[in-house]
């Protein structure tokens, strides 16, 4: 199986606040794999991470969540952190966004409290998952099927529960994209 993957390209979704390293690491382990990984946010020019129980460093924006579309990328990574799923899972275009990676049958990775941003988009129902474990009631009070793992992969759905999970969930995240789509990678898992 070929381990380069250039030419791909992924959208990590992340506002102000995102657990650094759960941005940081996976988008390092892409790009290191020849995946061109952009930071799309409803913010415009730059979003602050959350490092060591304190504000991190700053990190630009390279596509704005108003210009992004699913179809121009192969897979979408959800940092975790308190703050930025807490932000993103009330904006009804960050939810859209995400259903349509599910509509497209593609990889979506999300780590810690990363989850809560799926369980808003209503696409957890039925799926076995992982998380930060503060989060667990709220998965499973959504249909999901929680577990305590280092990473959970479902038809594509890849789930972690901390950055002591990172290795294996990029690792998983860039066999997923390597497999490319993922047809039981639905909305509706019961449908």
């Amino acid at each position: 199986m070929n381990n380069n993957l250039e030419g791909k390209k992924v959208a990590i979704l992340a506002t102000n606040g995102f657990e650094q390293s759960e941005l940081v690491e996976p988008k390092n382990a892409l790009e290191n794999a020849g995946v061109t990984a952009h930071i799309v946010s409803p913010e415009d020019k730059e979003i602050k991470g959350w490092k060591d129980d304190n504000w991190g460093d700053n990190f630009e924006v390279d596509v704005k969540l108003d210009d992004a579309k699913a179809e121009d990328y192969n897979a979408l990574v959800l940092p975790g952190g308190v703050i930025t799923p807490d932000l993103l899972r009330t904006d009804e275009k960050v939810l859209e966004f995400i259903r349509d990676f599910f509509r497209q049958s593609k990889p979506v990775a999300a780590i810690c409290h990363g989850p809560w941003t799926l369980i808003n988009a209503e696409v957890v129902e039925g799926r076995k998952m992982t998380s930060y474990h503060t989060i667990r009631k709220d998965l499973e009070n959504a249909g999901a099927k929680w577990t305590d793992s280092e990473v959970v992969v479902d038809n594509g759905l890849v789930t972690s529960r901390n950055p002591n999970d990172l290795p294996i969930f990029y690792d998983k995240l860039i066999d997923e994209i390597r497999e490319s789509k993922h047809e039981q990678q639905s909305i509706s898992t019961s449908a």
